[in-house]
């Protein structure tokens, strides 16, 4: 089984202005000399942890990790102005330019997986090779099944601290409830109604309870950035047409890939990745038996690891 490469600190770091208001934090660790990889993280809104440069041998790889808009250490934090998914990918194009890189790798779970797969698809020609866990496609059936109906039936317990910031005659329609109160002048309710959002995708992302993870989503930063974010996404059908990313699928054929997907995801249902793969065959599917969404779980480790080696030896 393996596991995470030892810590690493980054050797660079960046800030770099984009649109206004957004600045990013940017940073490089591995080795300058290596196969460049974007570490592209979930949520969106969600930020990036110290652990995520542990998935890549840093002789190997030059680790580039960055937070979107909004997010972690980018400024200003949970701003929704101008924070789209043809911004991100904008800004992606944007870091690219900017470190000297030709062609990337692309990693990325849940919404990392989204905007990864975004990404691809408009600009194949400057992509390596793709590693993307927790499928999630942005379709309605698969926003409806976490926050309206569906994930509730398996997490019954859980769902009613979900349910709680909400008044019971406007929980017929969660989202712009939700939206209502992440976006609202009052600072107690919109704490409130982030930390009770955060805090239901944590305590389902992992197969057992994790600690370290219930402990990310419920700081009250990543609550923040986190439910804001990804709410103002979710309102706005996440800035892609309908089936976007399955109907141009045909743009990945040519690039190494390897999915890898928790048969028990609560958070982002397997059929996502199936569907994906039946649009996308030349990619290798990997379902892992024993796992749940997050990236922290042994068995979606194990399958990671193994995946940025096999990219590596494709592409020396």
């Amino acid at each position: 089984m393996e596991t995470l490469y030892p810590d690493i600190r980054p050797y660079e770091t960046h800030r770099l202005k984009v649109e206004e208001p957004h600045e990013l934090y940017i940073e490089e660790s591995g080795t300058l000399e290596g196969i460049p990889v974007l570490f592209v993280h979930g949520g969106p809104g969600a930020g990036c942890e110290s652990y995520h440069r542990c998935f890549f041998d840093p002789e190997v790889y030059r680790i580039i990790l960055f937070d979107q808009r909004g997010a972690g250490k980018s400024t200003p934090h949970a701003e929704l102005d101008g924070n789209t998914t043809q911004a991100l990918v904008a800004d992606m194009e944007a870091i690219r330019e900017h470190l000297g890189i030709d062609k990337w790798v692309l990693f990325g779970g849940s919404w990392g997986s989204t905007l990864s797969l975004v990404y691809a698809e408009t600009h194949p020609e400057r992509v390596s090779g793709l590693i993307l866990r927790g499928i999630f496609l942005c379709r309605k059936k698969e926003i409806d099944w976490f926050y309206q109906e569906g994930a509730s039936r398996l997490f019954p317990d859980l769902w009613q601290d979900y349910l709680k910031p909400i008044p019971e005659s406007e929980r017929d329609d969660m989202l712009p409830a939700y939206y209502n109160r992440l976006t609202g002048d009052d600072e107690l309710a919109r704490l409130g109604a982030a930390k009770a959002w955060s805090i239901w995708e944590g305590r389902t992302a992992t197969l057992k309870q994790n600690k370290n993870v219930l402990n990310h989503f419920g700081d009250t930063h990543t609550a923040l950035s986190l439910a804001r974010i990804e709410c103002h996404y979710f309102m706005n059908n996440s800035f892609l047409q309908d089936n976007q990313i399955l109907r141009d699928a045909a743009k990945l054929k040519d690039i190494p890939a390897v999915i890898v997907h928790g048969r028990y995801d609560v958070v982002c249902p397997i059929e996502s990745a199936w569907d994906l793969h039946q649009a996308w065959p030349e990619a290798e599917f990997q379902i892992i038996p024993d796992a749940g969404h997050s990236a922290t779980e042994p068995g979606i480790v194990n399958a990671l690891i193994k995946a940025t080696r096999k990219i590596s030896h494709k592409l020396s």
